[in-house]
């Protein structure tokens, strides 16, 4: 089974897991000190939060300002659309800024976010063929 290891620098370690432990997900203690904190999202993917310090280490070259420019836009599903809608809620709540507006395409419904340090994160929940979410043709 394959893993995925998402690598984000940060400014404020701390701000960071503050911000995201408000959406609901929880760090693995084993990788998570002063200079990291490994986000668990699933039980494949992980996001490594990384002080600019320690993501310095892992590159060559300058650190995207993710408020200026976009390196990356990291997308995950959700359950629903009333779970892409709470999720946004809380992001906000969080000190989250909006990023684009809600998409709405009948079968797939998203949102869109900036973390604190300005990386992009989206929401997506697609219907199945046979959900009662998927509008009629």
């Amino acid at each position: 089974m394959r893993m995925i290891f998402v690598n984000l620098p940060v400014k404020d370690l701390p701000a960071s897991k503050t911000f995201f432990s408000a959406l609901g997900f929880a760090f693995n203690p084993d990788f998570t000190h002063e200079t990291a904190a490994c986000m668990v999202v699933s039980d494949t993917i992980f996001v490594m939060l990384l002080t600019e310090a320690r993501f310095r280490d892992f590159i060559t070259g300058e650190i995207c300002d993710a408020t200026k420019a976009n390196e990356v836009l990291t997308c995950l599903s959700a359950d629903s659309r009333e779970a892409v809608d709470d999720m946004l809620a809380k992001a906000l709540a969080a000190g989250a800024k909006p990023w684009k507006p809600n998409m709405d395409y009948g079968f797939m419904y998203g949102c869109s976010f900036q973390d604190l340090d300005g990386h992009v994160w989206e929401l997506m929940h697609m219907a199945r063929p046979n959900d009662d979410a998927v509008p009629d043709a």
